[in-house]
This record gives C-alpha cells, structure tokens and sequence, in this order.
C-alpha cells in the first residue's frame, strides 16, 4: 500500500502581541529570523512537500515549460532608439538567458559596440540583474548598477566606454538608478535605509573619488516619504522628487552647476499630488491641487515655480484621468484614461492641431514608450490586447502615418489571432457599482458552466492591470481555460476616485469587488465554483487571501504569488522595509480605528476552522517587499485550522526576492508549476 505523504507542521510557539488593549496570539512568529537554522530546514520542508505532491506532474511541467518557452524568439532584439548620436538595442542571442546590450553610432548599419554582455556578468551569481543604465552626455561613460541578491540593493559602478576599463568606484546600497550632471563627471544617486530599504538619501558622487567622501545632497526624512532623483528630457535640470501615496515634492537644479543649492519647486502640502515636465523656459505639471481629482495639466514659467503662478492647459475633467505626458519639440502627448480604455492625445505648441490616435477594441492596453529623443518627429508607443501580440509603432505627427516597428513573434504554431475572442463585461457589487471584467478564451467556448476560469486582480496602489497579451497564458486558454480580469477597486481603471473607494477605511470593497466579479461569472454560465480559480500577487495575494476567508466556497483553487498575508502585524513594524510609506494606503495600525479596521480583513489572522479550496503559494526567501515569513506564516496556520483534504502547497524559491527568479527562461519554470497546479485539478496533464 503507498505510504501517504506526511506534510510539513510547523512548531507552534505563542507569542503575544498586544495593542488597543487587544491580544493576538501568533503562534508562528518564531518563523521571521532566516538566520534560524530551524526555520529553513521548515522551509525546505514545504519545498520538498510540494515537489513530492506535485511529482506526477513533473513530465508535464517540463513539457509546459518547453511550449512556454517554445513560443518565444530567443535571438530577438528590440526596436533601436536614438539618442544623442547613438542608436541603442538590446538583443537576445539562442540559448543564452541575459540580454546583450549595444550601441551603434549615428547609423543602424554602423559597426555595433557592445556595452553589456549580461550574460558574462551573469555566470557567477545564482540571482542577477542589471538594474539601469546612464549614458553620460559626451557618450564616453556609462554608470550601470547591479543587484545579485534580489533585494533591489543595487551597486553602482562606472564603465569607460572608449577603453571599456570599469572603473573603481562602488556605491553599494543604492535603487540602481543614477543621473549624469552635464560636467561628466558628477553624478546625482539615491541611498536606501540599510534596515528599512526606504529610499531616503540622495548623494553627489565625483569621478574617480571614495564614495565614502559623497556629499549628501538632500535627505528625506519623513517616513512616509520615498526620494528618487532624474534629470529632465531637456537635459536643463536635475530634479530631485520626493513621494508618499497622497503628497509628492520636487526640488530642481541647472544640470549645468551640479555644485549648486536645489531649489524647491513647490513645498508638500498634504494631499497635493503633483509631477513635472520641462519644456523651454515653462514646466508642465500635472496636478491634483483644488479638487482636481482625476488631474489637470498646468505650466508655469521655471523663475517663479510655485502654485500660485500655475496656469492651467487642461482643466480637469470628471470621468477622464491624466496618467502621463510626454514633450517633443513641437508637439504635446497626453495618455488620458476614460471608462477604462487609454486615448492617447496629441496637440500642437502652435494651437492647430487637438487630436486622438484611434483605438477600436474595448480590451487593449496602448501606452507611450520610450521617447528620449526631444526633436524626434514621431511618437513611439506601445500596443496591444488580450489577443493582440505586442506591438512598438511610431507614429509621425507631420505625416500623420503609423508605422509598426516591430510586433511581437509568437512561436510554436499554437497561436492564430482570429482564433481567439476577448471582451468586457460588467458585474454589480453589494452596494451597486459597476464593476469592469475583461475577459479572453478561445473562440468556440460553449457558457454551459463547465469551463475552467482563472480571475486575476490586484487593487492597490491605484495601479492598474490593463488586458494585455500574453504568450505564456496561451497555455491555459489553449486547454480550454477562460482568464478574467477583474478591474477592483483599488486600482486606476476608471479614475482616480475607483481607486479611492478602494483602500483605508474602504478596503473592503476591494475584496467584495472580487467575490461579486466572480458570482458574476457563475451566474453568467461561464464557469462554476467546480472550475473557478483566483489568482493575485503581492498585495493581490492579500486580496485573494481575504476573499477565501469571507468566500471559500466559490473557488476550487487559488494561486498566491509572494502574497501580502500578514497585514497587521507587517504594518505595525516600522523596521520592515516599505511600512512606513504604506500607511496612506492601508491606514496607521498605530490608530485604533485603522488596526481594527486592517484586523477584520488580515488573511492571516482572519483563519478559520474551515473548508478552503485548493491553494498553491509561493515565496522568494530574500523578498524586500513582502518578508517571506508573511506566506509561512499563513501556511502553517492553514495547515492547523483548515478541515478539508484540499491541496495546501508551498514553494519557496532560496535565490530570489519579489519579482522570482532572473534569468529570461528561468521564471518560466514557476509558471510551469502554477498552472500544471490548476490544469492537474482539472484533470488535464498533457
């Protein structure tokens, strides 16, 4: 008789943890110290129980990652573009996991110059990533940063590109990211909290000196706040911003005297949400000031730049928000948002020309990409849909002509356009609302409540998912699965106020959003509570963890990626990275109405004595955003309280952080998992 597979059951030791006069009691809080030998035997433990239980998928997890990978062009490269002299591309060579990236000066055909073979800097870290790239402005130097941790904790390091020596300057602890003043020879850069990984500093490096001798520039020290530092697209000024979730703050300077004092461009006010743009001897604005809730566009002369001198461009309107803008030198591109779907605007300086490119479908995703060109007579953009493959087209304001420079290659022969459909639907929540879902699955598909559907969310942030291609979700709808997004609140997708309505004291809607999106859809025939999987990640797996506490029922099976789990407690521990800037998000815990409130919702402490569906969750061990002991917590409970015999399983991957593993392929392999996970409960495994 086969001997049956023991699960891993982790060591309960009560801690107390007591606020508001209330007690919880953690009974697994002993799992947050990596350093504890006892804790990553556990967390080998849970990885050796998932492969053990996953085993007789093992063949079809490899074959799935073959057809993942298959239809993907592994020589590929990416569209050039120009930039002070030298048209820049990145390329992938077969066989080979990191991009290569070069240059070529003046002419496309010119003999290439390879700036970073990643593949070589690669071969000695089990996690690696070049995190930016800044070419000086006399082209002979690139300052690079690279992370071989996956904590974002970049080390930046300085190229000579002539003679291709790297040079001996290290600045560790950094974002990755750091601005060139016009001398070459001064950089502007941003420091983390060593503890809290809180961007926090911004520092002056000169060329060839001791990064210990950095003058600070400016040091943020509001909590709440993160620095970051850029300079401008006219190349005029250095610009210093300073944000939290509601407030943001810029400070400028002539790129031209990097040895001079910052001047603040407007002082915080609380709630006043702002960012900028420079154009000739006006900055450009896009703000949130005097009730513009979805924002407005606004200038201002760059002598006299506080806001009683805004005057405004485009008013604000009720049901259209301004996400970006982008200058060139005789046109103005503005990427507005109304009833989910992006418009991409374009006006002249001159006043002649108000106009939008055309979009046609309800489920596409258009945005505006790279444009470092400021005299460039095209806009470049990006496009695509649910069933639409990426595509980078330049568009020429003076012809009026698109072009498309490159769209993306599905390999594999599994994959013909027409043979897919995709649309948006609409759910009513509890109070009301209506509540978007973009839906795509392969034509023929019969609403007899008999498919498999996975309904994916986010809802924070006020970051929004838009319905774009994927080649790897192919794998899934070409085996009869119907993916769903559901557009929660909590996210931008229709406004600013949709996002609004979906955090502190009004989270919940958030969750109800979800639960409400997926009745909908048993309702509708698409599928049933038999076949209906969720999936989030990150502070979408806070918010399927939340929805199968309140509605276990609806869901045969769950997918949590590095899943913040561990609400209360996470936000009442101002040492963990990211804490303190979230507190305009989810609320001060410290306060008594925002800890009862996150408490009635935590997915961790909200675990009951019950049925749950099958959950597959998945963790890096050095995640900076969500601690990896937030979803061992959470299984260790499961496994306690949960009464069903459903699949609980746990991977933990020991080399990365957030975003999982590096590498082009490598990450592949989780896909791989996760859906031989919910194609397994379905029965299917070829």
């Amino acid at each position: 008789m086969k001997k049956a597979i023991e699960q891993p059951i982790a060591k309960k030791i009560p801690k107390e943890l007591k606020i508001h006069d209330d007690v919880r009691i953690d009974n697994y809080y002993w799992l947050n110290d990596k350093e504890n030998p006892d804790v990553i035997d556990y967390l080998n433990a849970e990885n050796a129980y998932t492969k053990q239980m996953m085993a007789h998928t093992e063949d079809f997890q490899k074959s799935l990652f073959e057809e993942m990978k298959g239809r993907i062009k592994e020589d590929d490269t990416t569209v050039p573009y120009k930039l002070n002299g030298y048209w820049y591309i990145t390329r992938y060579e077969k066989g080979k996991d990191y991009p290569i990236y070069i240059r070529k000066k003046e002419s496309l055909e010119a003999d290439e110059e390879i700036l970073f073979d990643c593949n070589e800097m690669a071969k000695d870290f089990a996690y690696f990533n070049l995190g930016s790239i800044s070419i000086s402005p006399d082209n002979k130097l690139a300052c690079f940063s690279t992370d071989t941790v996956s904590r974002r904790q970049y080390t930046i390091q300085v190229k000579n590109l002539v003679t291709g020596e790297i040079y001996p300057d290290k600045i560790l602890n950094t974002t990755g990211s750091a601005t060139w003043a016009n001398d070459n020879e001064t950089l502007f850069y941003t420091m983390k909290d060593e503890v809290t990984l809180r961007s926090h500093k911004i520092f002056k490096h000169k060329l060839h000196s001791n990064s210990d001798e950095d003058s600070l520039v400016f040091h943020e020290k509001d909590e709440t706040f993160n620095t970051f530092v850029y300079k401008s697209k006219s190349k005029k000024y250095i610009i210093i911003g300073s944000s939290s979730t509601l407030t943001s703050e810029y400070r400028i300077l002539n790129a031209d005297t990097p040895d001079g004092k910052f001047k603040i461009f407007q002082k915080r006010v609380r709630e006043l949400d702002y960012s900028i743009a420079h154009y000739n001897d006006h900055f450009y604005i896009i703000a949130n000031n005097d009730g513009a809730t979805n924002f407005k566009l606004l200038k201002v002369n760059e002598k006299k730049t506080q806001k009683e001198f805004w005057e405004e461009v485009i008013p604000h309107r009720e049901h259209v928000l301004i996400e970006d803008i982008e200058i060139f030198k005789d046109y103005l591109v503005v990427n507005e948002r109304e009833n989910g779907l992006n418009n991409l605007r374009i006006i002249s300086w001159n006043g002649n020309e108000d106009y939008y490119l055309p979009f046609e479908s309800e489920t596409y995703t258009a945005f505006i990409s790279n444009n470092p060109d400021f005299d460039s007579e095209a806009l470049r953009y990006g496009f695509n849909s649910l069933t639409s493959p990426s595509a980078i087209i330049d568009y020429n304001f003076y012809t009026k002509q698109s072009e498309v420079k490159k769209e993306q290659e599905v390999l594999g022969g599994d994959f013909i356009k027409e043979d897919y459909e995709s649309k948006r639907i609409w759910a009513t929540a509890k109070d009301g609302v209506k509540v978007p879902i973009s839906l795509v699955y392969k034509k023929g598909v019969k609403l007899n409540g008999e498919n498999p559907l996975l309904l994916y969310a986010y809802g924070s942030y006020g970051s929004t998912i838009d319905p774009s291609f994927s080649t790897i979700r192919l794998s899934l709808l070409n085996r009869g699965f119907i993916y769903a997004i559901a557009h929660v609140r909590g996210g931008e997708y229709l406004g600013r106020q949709w996002y609004e309505n979906g955090k502190l004291l009004s989270k919940l809607n958030t969750f109800h959003d979800f639960i409400d999106c997926s009745k909908h859809l048993i309702s509708q025939n698409y599928t049933s509570n038999k076949h209906l999987y969720a999936y989030g990640g990150s502070a979408g797996g806070l918010l399927v963890g939340a929805v199968i506490n309140m509605n276990p029922e609806l869901y045969n099976g769950v997918l949590a990626a590095v899943p913040f789990v561990d609400v209360v407690t996470t936000m009442l521990d101002d040492t963990i990275p990211l804490t303190t800037g979230e507190y305009d998000e989810w609320g001060n815990p410290n306060e008594f109405k925002f800890y009862n409130y996150m408490k009635s919702y935590s997915p961790y402490d909200n675990v009951e004595t019950k049925k749950y569906p099958n959950i597959l969750i998945t963790t890096g061990l050095y995640d900076s955003q969500v601690q990896y002991w937030e979803p061992a917590k959470w299984v260790a409970k499961l496994r306690e309280l949960k009464t069903d015999s459903n699949k609980l399983l746990f991977h933990i991957d020991m080399d990365s952080g957030h975003g999982g593993a590096s590498g082009r392929f490598e990450s592949l392999k989780e896909v791989a998992l996760e859906y031989a996970f919910l194609l397994d409960l379905e029965g299917i495994h070829c």
